[in-house]
């Protein structure tokens, strides 16, 4: 699609100027007659690097998103038309970047478009998944209960999502804390002691020699430290790029102490809900399972639905190479399993998803309880740590003076 600048005459003859994005200049000057709009003149924009990676990079946020959905579900199920609907929430919405995409929306819906055809002139914003959800409600003359449905799936990502990055922050920061006083104590405290402590004639406890040699050590090469560090960082980035690397990062996570189980959960909730959506509005099952592929976010799991919609394609079933993996807990597949058996499958997938989600939240309170007096104790050991080394040669000293 490109990018489109226009100059129209309203009914009242007054002149207006915008910009569209349009599959051709003739969509343009389509859509806006459509408007009952005199067009004057209608000129490409070259697009630059900027207003290519520009384009709606502020997206949309998932709370703006879901309270659209709801209320254009709502607004349906009233027995408002699409088009006027759509027309009211671009009225309403906070959001700049949603009202402009709803303008765009409702322009294309007045010029005939379908629904799910002018959601797929914004590929930024609106994906596959909520496409292809989408059309089948389209399909069924159930567009309501499907936006309804794909808000409750959004709302759910996002809670899920901000449980174990709230379950991450907390030891992170804690962590952060920790480098940056223990950089601070052997940088600019320690060093004030090292004359008093050289001047005393007597052997230092090991603790403090070695206190001392890390203090020592730290400010010769911290340049090389910093720089280190920095080389990893680019090398994680670079590693993520690969697909190989991506997977072996997600294998990590997967396998990480203390957090495994945490994404693995995570995981789980994603491709259930994910699954159980896309089957309750009648979407194909290969189809369902390709699209969970992408948005499930972790390689490891991706690559075992990838061998489920291969044994799908030859008539096995979708639970067999679940079983044979270490990634997929033996309730996600036996229940799958139940589900193909009894044709509930989205009933089945919608348990799923809200057993995890229940333990992705019991999992990141046990996390915090027990990560935060372990941070707090760790913390205070090193500080302690430096503390007493310089205080036991302090006491020596005082104690000779005496």
């Amino acid at each position: 699609m490109a990018l489109f600048s226009y100059t129209v005459k309203d009914k009242q003859d007054k002149r207006k100027k915008g910009k569209m994005y349009a599959a051709s200049q003739h969509e343009v000057y389509k859509q806006l007659r459509s408007q009952q709009l005199k067009v004057l003149s209608v000129e490409e924009i070259p697009e630059t690097f900027w207003t290519q990676n520009l384009r709606f990079s502020s997206g949309i946020k998932q709370r703006d998103f879901v309270i659209y959905l709801r209320q254009f579900s709502t607004l349906i199920k009233a027995g408002i038309t699409i088009v006027n609907a759509t027309h009211i929430l671009c009225q309403q919405t906070e959001s700049k970047v949603l009202r402009k995409t709803l303008n765009e929306i409702e322009i294309n819906l007045r010029a005939g478009i379908s629904l799910s055809d002018a959601y797929e002139k914004f590929p930024k914003l609106f994906k596959p998944l909520f496409i292809n959800m989408i059309k089948a409600g389209e399909a069924s003359g159930t567009i309501d209960e499907t936006l309804e449905r794909l808000a409750n799936y959004y709302d759910k990502q996002y809670r899920t999502k901000q449980k174990v990055i709230s379950a991450l922050t907390y030891p992170i920061i804690l962590a952060l804390a920790t480098v940056g006083v223990v950089t601070f104590l052997l940088v600019y405290i320690v060093p004030i002691f090292v004359d008093l402590f050289v001047s005393l004639d007597t052997e230092l406890p090991v603790i403090t020699r070695l206190v001392l040699n890390v203090s020592h050590n730290f400010q010769i090469y911290y340049g090389l430290i910093l720089v280190g560090i920095g080389l990893m960082i680019i090398a994680l980035a670079v590693l993520k790029q690969l697909e190989k690397g991506q997977y072996l990062i997600d294998q990590f996570l997967l396998k990480a102490p203390i957090f495994g189980k945490l994404f693995q959960k995570s995981a789980m909730v994603i491709t259930a809900s994910t699954l159980a959506s896309l089957f309750a509005s009648s979407v194909p099952a290969l189809q369902a399972v390709e699209i969970t592929e992408k948005v499930v976010g972790n390689q490891v799991i991706a690559s075992v639905l990838h061998k489920g919609r291969d044994a799908l394609e030859r008539g096995d079933s979708l639970t067999k190479p679940m079983k044979e993996h270490w990634a997929i807990p033996p309730l996600v597949s036996q229940m799958i399993m139940i589900g193909e058996e009894t044709g509930s499958l989205d009933t089945m997938l919608a348990e799923i998803a809200g057993f995890y989600e229940a333990e992705v939240e019991a999992t990141t309170d046990r996390l915090k309880a027990l990560i935060e007096p372990i941070m707090i104790f760790i913390l205070a050991g090193i500080v302690g740590l430096v503390v007493v080394s310089i205080m036991i040669p302090m006491f020596k000293l005082f104690n000779g003076l005496g």
